[in-house]
């Protein structure tokens, strides 16, 4: 139980810390920990493909989370802008 808490935790502060390096405003206590925790799996796939490994422990888990949530709000970014051209394109 202790481990997921921690989970979270580094989540939080990985979906923190990836906004801010966006020039976000952060999501909130609840959208920061779901983007970090998104991007722990995304940051752990990417590693493991990759083949990239981080020190163990709490620091290494950041770094992978903090990687991943970086790669999630970089492709939301990019979403949303095709979105929107692609909208203002059917209004014209």
């Amino acid at each position: 139980m202790l481990w997921f808490i921690w989970f979270l935790l580094i989540g939080m502060v990985a979906g923190w810390i990836a906004a801010l390096i966006m020039r976000g405003e952060g999501f909130g206590i609840f959208g920061n920990m779901a983007i970090g925790v998104m991007g722990a799996f995304i940051g752990g796939f990417l590693f493991e493909w990759l083949n990239v490994s981080t020190v163990d422990g709490i620091g290494g888990a950041l770094i992978t989370s903090l990687t991943g949530a970086i790669v999630l709000l970089i492709v939301g970014r990019l979403i949303k802008t095709v979105w929107t051209r692609l909208t203002s394109r059917k209004h014209k």
